[in-house]
């Protein structure tokens, strides 16, 4: 039997640096056997493959997602800020600056 591999890349960023492995694993492989097989996780033992997200160019996967050759498994960290209220607050620090109308919420010129 021949077997046909593939090769992926398993990426995780971190705030000041990337990281990418290139793998190349048997067609049919899923994102979690490509993931382990990158080493990626005893390099980075922060990685929790039941808790962090993972994406194949931005679009959400799952770890027993087939994939094909050339495809980017992305693993996401969790964030460590609400984007909701990171908003609020640039917002009231936007007004407490006078740089927006305080009842409108419009940028003053």
């Amino acid at each position: 039997m021949v077997s046909t591999k593939i090769n992926v890349e398993v990426i995780y960023a971190l705030p000041k640096e990337q990281i990418t492995f290139t793998v190349s694993v048997e067609q049919g492989a899923t994102a979690q056997q490509a993931i382990e097989a990158s080493g990626i996780l005893a390099k980075y033992p922060e990685i929790e493959l039941n808790k962090n997200k993972l994406g194949i160019y931005s679009r959400l996967i799952k770890l027993d997602t087939v994939l094909q050759d050339g495809e980017r498994v992305e693993i996401y960290r969790p964030l460590t800020a609400d984007p909701k209220e990171m908003r609020k607050r640039r917002a009231l620090k936007a007004k407490e600056e006078g740089r927006i109308h305080e009842k409108t919420g419009q940028k003053i010129k």
